[in-house]
């Protein structure tokens, strides 16, 4: 084992407990689907969901913005909706 002065980042990594989700930033979802601050809105307006936080911004489980991009048709890179 390695001392821990010699520790990496990657070796301090712990698994998630078991049901906890990593919720994204308004950042992370926009570079994860590579759009702007404009078009995220948009699909927010439209429904796409957000999560309760107690902080600044907003949070986003990104399994249930992909749920809703599938549910709604929306090609989620170009950010049309299908009518």
């Amino acid at each position: 084992m390695k001392t821990p002065a010699l520790r990496t980042k990657v070796d301090r990594r712990v698994p998630l407990p078991a049901g906890l989700v990593p919720l994204l930033t308004q950042r992370e979802i926009e570079t994860y689907y590579g759009v702007s601050t404009w078009q995220i809105d948009q699909w927010r307006k439209a429904g796409m969901p957000d999560e309760p936080f107690a902080g600044q911004g907003r949070r986003y489980d990104l399994a249930k913005c992909q749920a809703w991009h599938q549910a709604n048709a929306t090609d989620a890179r170009s950010g049309l909706v299908a009518a």
